[in-house]
């Protein structure tokens, strides 16, 4: 334990009788900020503990997801400020380039203009005005969940410092050859109008049509299957296996191209499966990515049939049609001439779509830019495999492997206004310039920038090393990195740790972006579906922390925090969190209306009773529990242990057992209040880094501490007490057994029993007072009958319940519920006995049966012994 040395005032402040979290918590937030708690100094000598925050959209709002992480991302920053560490935890925002430039396209929309109406240089400032206005509000919203940020230290990914970033590493990646142009199938979304990465293609399975169709004529026939028949219009090719004898005869060929004049050669290409359908492809360079590489390795052309809308331009009755008419029409066309050998309708197949509006992706040939990424993956790799950097829970790896060794070069062009403009010019003699931050761009007439903007996940991949000044070596990037942890969802490993772990490589000379990525899942409801506003099952967690204050959602959220699971969660569970915050303020006033006190040092435990010594063997057990749970980011298992240390053992137990000593008052009443300041000096400071409000305001007024964020962390002192711990597990047996029985007997907790207690030769001894209140037990006076007797931890509780129960009617039943478990214990063992049925009935019947028959055979137990307690007749 540590001594605390804070210095508790003559005369404690009182506790409002109930604790109201909307009183407390936003007056407490901006007195943290206006002190500068959360401020860090890169010039400080203490050790380094940094995290960045996962940037929220500029568009976004507070969501149980960003909660979740936001209460775990401020319970380690929180902690290791308590530690001693320079602690710095730094927030900002991402822009967001298409979900930003959706909204203010659809603010457009409202009155009747398009980006184009407007111009590029007016709509960026059209976006720009958005920001400011909307944009943000989340970062509000995190404060008042209570996250404890440096604020001074705020970031966006437009602004002029990383823009310099992104600028930066452009240029070096395109001066080592690792960003190129070229022209590649890429996602392209026809409503966002712009290429999107491989990871933002959400697949789902759609019901489609599967057409069989005769290209060819006469004896130079083939069929070949389709899910998109509008594409036939740009086919280039039919390709069949080499080795397939079917089609030997046709390879080298020109055949007939349906609903067109032209004719397309038959090529052999091993890529083909000559086992599946009818072993023959159509190929479409333009619009297929496994059929362009087939146009490469066969000089193909590459016609592409429709514009960026997904509208057909090829000239024809088609031209003109959208895409999913085209199909259609074009089906309809091929019948008539008899061209259509079979149609499966409904086919299900797997269909991609833009992750943002929910559009069908159209793949799509098109001039973009690329950063090759062999040698950038392979470092990524390497830093888990060397353990330079840490995957939590380490079951991630195989997850992160598959992706980052198998990974394509990454079209990083967006067709946007609203992002980093591509640092490249073109000139009118085909010159192409690409230009650092602090290079000038060309003049003179016909030099023109790219019109693209980078891919979003580019800016935020530099991340980690942007926010703390780089390209410049300044005092927070020689302090604060390399970070120590990112806490995000294992949904984005793909879209922003493989990102930031390629750049923070390359940029920073081989020194990892974070030394340990802690991998969460993602929060659920409370039967587990994924919320979605559409279910509906979506909540707000502002409406939550209305309802029962920021502390009962954010406990609410470390409870469910198992490494990598998916979190559930329900509103009864943050009634129950904000029951538990009830339970601390209540045992706190109680506690300092009963003499609880910090000042001085701890007496001898020589001067304690068994009770102190046991409070605080448990207390420095439980220390040393919660450190090597957030050793191992077990925030689930943080939270359970001190929810029922707090709750069980300190408030449930110690503190009713030292009632008897307070309420005697004396010496040993003072030994005792300065235990129990001390266990809740040390308690609050657990709690604290999870429910910061509540143990705020319960710790400044126990101790007088200027506050609870900057107070010390607990150390496990290494007192440990086992003979004082059995004693009380002794007392905590007889009085829970005895509970029980009473129960059993159907009396009520309160209701008050004549009873004698034969404690000699125990360690009881000295506790009955303490049992005889927490079991409200009356002395055997004058004419006491004992009429049950209970045996438990080697002393004897006689009871008289005479006047107490109806003993006639309560063993008739309790005779009758016997009766019915016997019956059920044969009913189980028939079955359970009967071969015929085992070898027929499922797994999950016959477990079913044999927890019944464990149940029955408990129950006859139980009740065998409330009969054999009753009194005799």
């Amino acid at each position: 334990m540590t001594e605390n040395t804070q210095q508790q005032p003559a005369s404690t402040p009182e506790l409002p009788t109930q604790y109201a979290p909307a009183d407390v918590e936003g007056k407490l937030y901006e007195r943290w900020v206006e002190r500068g708690y959360f401020q860090a100094d890169a010039k400080s000598d203490k050790p380094p503990f940094s995290i960045v925050i996962p940037p929220p959209n500029v568009t976004g709002a507070l969501h149980l997801g960003h909660a979740f992480q936001v209460t775990l991302m401020d319970a380690l920053t929180r902690r290791k400020r308590m530690q001693g560490f320079e602690t710095l935890w730094l927030p900002g925002m991402d822009h967001a380039g298409i979900a930003t430039q959706n909204k203010v396209e659809q603010q457009l929309g409202e009155e009747g203009k398009s980006r184009h109406d407007i111009g590029r240089e007016a709509f960026t400032e059209r976006v720009w005005q958005w920001k400011e206005e909307y944009g943000g509000r989340i970062l509000g919203q995190l404060r008042r969940l209570g996250a404890g940020l440096d604020w001074s230290r705020e970031r966006f990914t437009m602004d002029e410092g990383l823009s310099r970033a992104v600028q930066k590493i452009f240029k070096d990646l395109y001066d080592d050859g690792l960003i190129y142009r070229a022209e590649r199938i890429i996602n392209w979304c026809p409503r966002c109008l712009t290429a999107i990465s491989d990871i933002e293609v959400d697949y789902q399975e759609d019901d489609g049509e599967l057409v069989s169709l005769k290209y060819g004529e006469g004896d130079e026939t083939l069929v070949v299957a389709t899910t998109r028949v509008e594409t036939m219009l740009g086919d280039t090719a039919v390709a069949v296996h080499p080795d397939d004898e079917r089609y030997a005869h046709l390879i080298g060929k020109r055949i007939k191209l349906p609903l067109t004049d032209r004719t397309i050669p038959v090529v052999p290409d091993t890529h083909v499966d000559p086992e599946f359908g009818t072993g023959a492809v159509k190929v479409t360079p333009a619009h297929d990515p496994n059929d362009f590489a087939i146009g490469r390795r066969h000089d193909l052309e590459s016609l592409t049939v429709m514009d960026e809308r997904g509208v057909i331009t090829v000239p024809g009755p088609f031209q003109g049609l959208d895409r999913f008419e085209a199909r259609s029409a074009i089906v309809a066309a091929l019948r008539e001439q008899g061209r259509v050998v079979a149609e499966k309708r409904p086919y299900v197949h797997s269909v991609g779509h833009c992750s943002r509006c929910r559009t069908t992706i159209e793949p799509r040939l098109s001039l973009q830019w690329w950063v090759k990424v062999e040698t950038l993956a392979q470092a990524a790799g390497d830093a888990v495999r060397d353990e330079r950097v840490v995957l939590h829970p380490k079951e991630m790896e195989k997850r992160y492997f598959d992706w980052v060794d198998n990974l394509n070069d990454w079209c990083i062009s967006r067709q946007l206004w609203w992002g980093h403009r591509i640092p490249v010019w073109y000139g009118p003699d085909g010159e192409v310039v690409c230009l650092g931050p602090d290079d000038e761009p060309p003049t003179g007439e016909g030099w023109v920038q790219d019109e693209d903007v980078l891919d979003t996940w580019f800016s935020s991949g530099l991340w980690p090393f942007s926010t703390l000044g780089w390209p410049e070596q300044t005092p927070d990037l020689e302090k604060f990195y390399s970070t120590d942890v990112l806490v995000t969802g294992h949904d984005i490993i793909f879209f922003w740790v493989v990102r930031m772990m390629m750049f923070g490589l390359y940029a920073m000379d081989g020194e990892v972006p974070f030394k340990t990525v802690a991998l969460t899942g993602l929060v659920r409801d409370e039967f587990g579906k994924k919320m979605s506003k559409s279910n509906p099952n979506a909540v707000d967690p502002l409406d939550w922390m209305d309802a029962y204050g920021s502390d009962a959602v954010r406990f609410t959220l470390a409870n469910g925090a198992n490494p990598g699971a998916d979190v559930p969660i329900g509103e009864d569970w943050v009634k129950a969190s904000r029951n538990f915050a009830n339970k601390i303020w209540n045992a706190t006033r109680f506690a300092l209306m009963n003499g609880a006190t910090v000042e001085g040092p701890l007496p001898d435990p020589s001067a304690m009773t068994a009770t102190d010594r046991w409070i605080l063997s448990r207390l420095n057990e439980t220390v040393a529990d919660v450190d090597r749970y957030y050793d191992d980011f077990q925030f689930a298992k943080i939270s359970d242990a001190l929810y029922h240390f707090a709750w069980d053992e300190v408030f449930d137990w110690y503190v009713e057992l030292s009632k008897t000593t307070f309420f005697a008052g004396g010496e040993q009443a003072k030994v005792s209040g300065r235990v129990l300041g001390e266990v809740l000096d040390v308690t609050l400071r657990l709690l604290h880094p999870i429910v910061p409000f509540v143990t705020e305001t319960l710790w400044t007024t126990l101790t007088g501490g200027e506050s609870v964020v900057i107070a010390e962390w607990p150390k496990d002192s290494g007192f440990r007490d086992e003979a004082a711990e059995k004693e009380i597990e002794l007392v905590q047996q007889v009085v829970t057994e005895v509970r029980r029985f009473k129960g059993d007997q159907g009396l009520k907790p309160g209701q008050r029993v004549p009873a004698e207690l034969t404690l000699t030769g125990t360690a009881l001894a000295p506790h009955e007072p303490a049992i005889r209140q927490l079991l409200r037990l009356e002395a055997a006076g004058d004419g006491f009958a004992a009429t049950a007797s209970l045996p438990v931890a080697g002393a004897t509780v006689a009871l008289d319940l005479s006047g107490t129960i109806d003993v006639p009617a309560e063993r008739k039943r309790l005779t009758k519920d016997l009766e019915a478990a016997r019956k059920e214990k044969a009913q189980a063992e028939g079955k359970l006995g009967n071969e015929a049925f085992l070898a027929k009935a499922p797994d999950n019947v016959v477990d079913k049966i044999r927890g019944r028959l464990a149940k029955a055979e408990a129950d006859i137990e139980r009740i065998s012994a409330q009969l054999a307690a009753l009194p005799q007749s």
